[in-house]
């Protein structure tokens, strides 16, 4: 069925085909862009002011650097408000006597310092420039010095205007890139994302050499399947083989089957066993919100696949594109239409193209367009169903491979008892049953920790703390009870594995478990038998109580199912005769394909039918009324009885099996983990 193998190197980190993904940058350029640009405005603003030199008083040791003759240039800092003095190097090193009193220097090597300086060497500020350049004019005119060149200069104001300017237009820039990355979406393995590679596939792309750790012997239980697909494959490796007798190969092949059965894991192995390039993606990657991407998302993966051709295309989840037009005016979608249609013409239209198929899958074909269907598109529909017990014993040998396991675990006993699992269900169990041994300290998981695992994946988890009254509990033991003692002497019932009252997920209190046969037909007498066993415990309520609860709506709602089936779908029905009015393409529920007078004459046969099989119900656990009681004061003791426990109470089923499952007698005590729950009666589907 459908179960992979688990990485043998967990520490690794893969996609989900095995492909080690390709190490990406930590910031995308646009991050960086930003931290630049935010590091260059804060340095300009918050940076200290550059000051070298010494400070001096202004204006007595300005004034009197004045009087020496000693200044050469003066630089005014207009938006600084500070004075730069250079003075001459001679005149600083031979009048080092007057420096250093002038300065209160008692250091030879700093004066030296400041005489070799190119900056300069002293520096003032001041209140106001303007008020600066009248003080100098005075002091000319007052002292009679040659005037010096003052230069008035603005520091940073260049790159301030330009910061003040660009910053807008930047950061506006910025959002916009931002916003067009968010609606294009990421990019997929055609392109990056973008708006302008919002047309571009997002399909991943797997060729020879890349590492796929998936292949047909990690899928169990779907051998037919796996003989359609393993053809596809041994066509593009050998193509000569069938093109010799004048095969053709196959446009595409459609892969159908309910959730977890295998569908996807199936199109991971062909990505392991072929050796010609593998496109993936889903069916919503074409989707977008602006018109006309899905069709240049198609248009462009298949360019892409034509340039690796030979090679395979596998779009899972094809029903988001796929489905029926024109069947549902009010709910169109011209987008999804346009992306169907050219989905369409690339499979099989005038420019068809060799050497390219298409694998897809879907758990609804009854909504896919019709032109899809046909051959020449999907030549095949591979049916994925829910494996048969030997299906679930190769998928349950698939998963246990590394799971510590015990000697004396059944792996035959275990498909018996998870009839309906699919591949998803039965991974579950094994996890479940890895951790709940886990839980209690096991070296190895057993065949309790297993029955655990499936009680807990039908019913949910144990309501240990869930508080029930001695009247509820009564009443729930004799309605289960009357299931089990219905299954047991009706005959075309199932064979009971076991019936509890211990309380599971959020609403079962207690439930009656059993094995279904694997059958593909049923006849009138099988029904009308799983009828009466499913209304086994309202009909017990009444014989011994007087009065019904609310215990049995899962059986109500059960036996109507099968009943309105077997006269609207089966036509097992006299007066209604054989007419099926079921059809699976019917989209709209809102009406039905019968008058009014044939729907009063269904629901009157559907009661009546329904009344029969309650009445012979109530007879035969009347007549069965001491077993019943024993049953019940047993399931009150114990809360989980098995086959064997059964047999040792009422004697064996009279009916003779041909396999019944047998639980050890080690597991019809109770425990803490032991007990388990389906809804209320049966740990299978219905058969309608």
């Amino acid at each position: 069925m459908n179960q992979s193998n688990n990485n043998p190197n967990p520490g690794e980190n893969k996609s989900p085909l095995g492909e080690d993904p390709k190490k990406k940058s930590k910031f995308s350029i646009y991050w960086i862009y930003l931290i630049i640009l935010l590091s260059i405005i804060a340095y300009n603003l918050f940076r200290s002011v550059d000051i070298s030199g010494i400070e001096i008083t202004y204006p007595n040791q300005f004034q009197t650097l004045m009087n020496q003759g000693d200044v050469q240039k003066i630089k005014v800092i207009r938006n600084k408000k500070i004075v730069r003095i250079y003075a001459s190097k001679d005149s600083v090193k031979n009048k080092s006597a007057f420096y250093k009193s002038l300065l209160n220097i008692k250091d030879d090597k700093r004066l030296d310092a400041i005489a070799k300086s190119t900056e300069p060497q002293f520096y003032f500020t001041i209140a106001e420039p303007s008020v600066f350049n009248e003080d100098m004019k005075d002091f000319y005119q007052k002292s009679g010095l040659r005037s010096i060149d003052i230069s008035y200069e603005d520091e940073g104001e260049v790159f301030s205007q330009l910061i003040s300017t660009l910053l807008p237009i930047l950061l506006i820039g910025f959002i916009f890139i931002m916003m067009m990355r968010k609606v294009g979406g990421p990019g997929g393995g055609g392109g990056g994302g973008g708006i302008f590679n919002i047309g571009k596939s997002k399909a991943t792309l797997f060729e020879k050499g890349t590492r796929v750790n998936i292949n047909f012997g990690d899928v169990a239980g779907l051998d037919e399947a796996k003989v359609e697909v393993m053809e596809i494959v041994d066509f593009l490796k050998n193509p000569k083989k069938y093109t010799a007798l004048g095969g053709k190969i196959p446009k595409g092949a459609l892969l159908v089957g309910p959730p977890g059965t295998g569908k996807t894991l199936l199109a991971k192995a062909v990505a392991g066993e072929a050796q010609v390039p593998f496109f993936s993606l889903s069916g919503s990657d074409f989707v977008e919100m602006f018109v006309g991407v899905g069709a240049s998302r198609v248009r462009d993966l298949f360019k892409q696949a034509r340039e690796k051709a030979p090679c395979i295309i596998f779009i899972d989840e094809i029903d988001a594109i796929g489905r029926a037009r024109g069947k549902n005016v009010m709910m169109s979608n011209d987008e999804r239409e346009n992306t169907l249609n050219q989905l369409l013409v690339e499979m099989d239209g005038f420019g068809t193209d060799l050497g390219i198929i298409i694998l897809a899958a879907t758990n609804r074909p009854d909504v896919l367009d019709s032109a899809l269907l046909r051959p020449g598109r999907f030549d095949r529909q591979i049916s994925i169903d829910r494996p048969d017990l030997h299906g679930r014993e190769a998928i349950f040998k698939v998963h246990l491979k590394p799971i510590k396991t015990a000697q004396t675990l059944d792996i035959h006993k275990l498909a018996e008892q998870t009839p309906g699992f699919a591949g998803a269900d039965i991974a579950n169990v094994c996890n479940e049953a890895a951790l709940i041994a886990a839980r209690k300290n096991k070296d190895s998981v057993d065949m309790s920790d297993f029955q655990d695992a499936i009680d807990r994946v039908i019913g949910g988890l144990e309501k240990k703390n869930k508080i029930i009254s001695p009247e509820e509990k009564e009443i729930i033991a004799y309605h289960e009870a009357g299931h089990a003692i219905c299954g047991w002497y009706l005959e075309h019932a199932y064979p009971l594995l076991k019936v509890t009252i211990v309380p599971r997920g959020t609403a079962a209190l207690g439930y009656a478990q059993y094995t279904p046969k694997e059958q593909y037909l049923y006849n009138t007498d099988q029904l009308i038998d799983q009828i009466c066993m499913t209304l086994g415990g309202r009909a017990s309520e009444e014989i011994f109580f007087g009065k019904i609860s609310t215990g049995a709506s899962n059986d109500l709602q059960q036996i109507t199912k099968i009943a309105y089936s077997m006269i609207t779908v089966y036509g097992m029905n006299e007066k209604v005769g054989n007419i099926s009015y079921y059809d699976p393409a019917q989209e709209n529920y809102f009406t039905k394909p019968y008058s009014e007078e044939t729907g009063k004459l269904i629901d009157n046969e559907v009661r009546i039918l329904i009344d029969s099989a309650y009445n012979r119900t109530k007879a035969l656990l009347t007549e069965k009324k001491n077993e019943v009681e024993k049953l019940a004061k047993e399931l009150l003791v114990k809360e989980v009885l098995f086959k064997n426990d059964l047999e040792a109470l009422i004697g064996k089923r009279p009916f003779e099996e041909k396999k019944i499952l047998d639980v050890p007698e080690t597991e019809s005590t109770p425990s803490s983990e032991t007990t388990a729950d389906s809804t209320e009666n049966n740990g299978s589907d219905n058969p309608a």
